[in-house]
């Protein structure tokens, strides 16, 4: 379980979406290699420049590599705090990498840039026009060289698993799907390819209620199929709780960790755990931070 130093001297978690607990770590040395962290982590954009801008600031927090296992941790803030700075840090991709002070660690290692232990899924629906959804699903495959016939079978089974139906909608293209489709699509793509951490930046946004639910409930049986660390984007609060093993709450920007909570796996399927009382505690607990943090900008 992962420990946000700057936030466990002043900040109690929630664990079981409701009840405080002090979190006791196991000595350092018994522990693997973090699968991502941040320490002091500061960007500013536009160095030296009338547009100056600092996204982020000093930003400190571990993820523990748990045997077997991946955390799924959701950020959530104000508008414009700096989530998914924090997010393509970690994906290592420009103009957001590299940081401007402290340094971001990917399973010991100092990130020096994209890599394949990494996937990424963006809000927008990032799928290639002119293939279908197999050769869609299957680009990173192949881009590894491996052939055709056995990237094809993989491929099949992962348009199964999101969901799509493999004679009628393997053929097809992105214009032919709807838009949650092709958010599954997107998703097969990254997962495919089983990286060690899952970056997700609002992939569920743009769908509507009906839609965003039944894919939480989809993605949370993948994670726990795939075994990954998911860093998970997102401004729905119910979201973020449903999905997440904890939160991390930003601050108003420069984004800074505030509180790191400790959330209850789900039991029910996302429209179900939406009516249950310790849901919703947690639910109105984070949605008073956000609200008092809004309204002091």
């Amino acid at each position: 379980m992962s420990q946000s130093p700057a936030a466990a001297s002043n900040s109690p978690q929630v664990i079981g979406m409701g009840t405080v607990l002090d979190h006791v770590r196991a000595p350092r040395e018994l522990q693997r290699p973090h699968v991502v962290e941040f320490r002091k982590v500061t960007k500013t954009y536009n160095v030296g420049k009338a547009d100056e801008f600092t996204a982020i600031r000093d930003v400190t927090f571990v993820v523990e590599d748990l045997a077997d296992k991946g955390e799924f941790v959701c950020v959530l803030g104000p508008s414009g705090c700096g989530k998914s700075t924090i997010l393509r840090l970690i994906a290592g991709l420009e103009p957001q990498h590299p940081a401007t002070g402290g340094e971001v660690s990917i399973l010991g290692q100092p990130v020096v840039g994209s890599g394949s232990d990494r996937g990424m899924v963006f809000q927008d629906y990032t799928s290639f026009d002119h293939r279908t959804v197999l050769e869609n699903v299957t680009f990173g495959l192949e881009c590894l060289h491996m052939p055709r016939k056995q990237r094809d079978e993989l491929g099949r089974e992962w348009i199964h698993k999101m969901g799509l139906n493999v004679e009628t909608d393997a053929h097809k293209y992105p214009h032919e799907l709807s838009g949650g489709m092709r958010q599954r699509v997107a998703i097969a793509r990254t997962l495919i390819l089983k990286p060690r951490i899952i970056l997700m930046d609002e992939p569920f946004g743009a769908l509507d209620p009906l839609t965003r639910l039944n894919m939480q409930d989809l993605l949370v049986k993948l994670w726990k199929e795939v075994q990954a660390t998911v860093f998970f984007i997102t401004h729905s609060i119910e979201e973020a709780v449903f999905l997440g093993d904890r939160v991390y709450l930003m601050s108003n920007s420069p984004g800074t960790i505030l509180e790191e909570l400790e959330i209850e796996p789900a039991t029910l399927p996302a429209h179900e755990m939406q009516r249950q009382p310790k849901f919703l505690e947690a639910v109105y607990y984070i949605r008073d931070k956000i609200t008092k943090l809004e309204s002091n900008q």
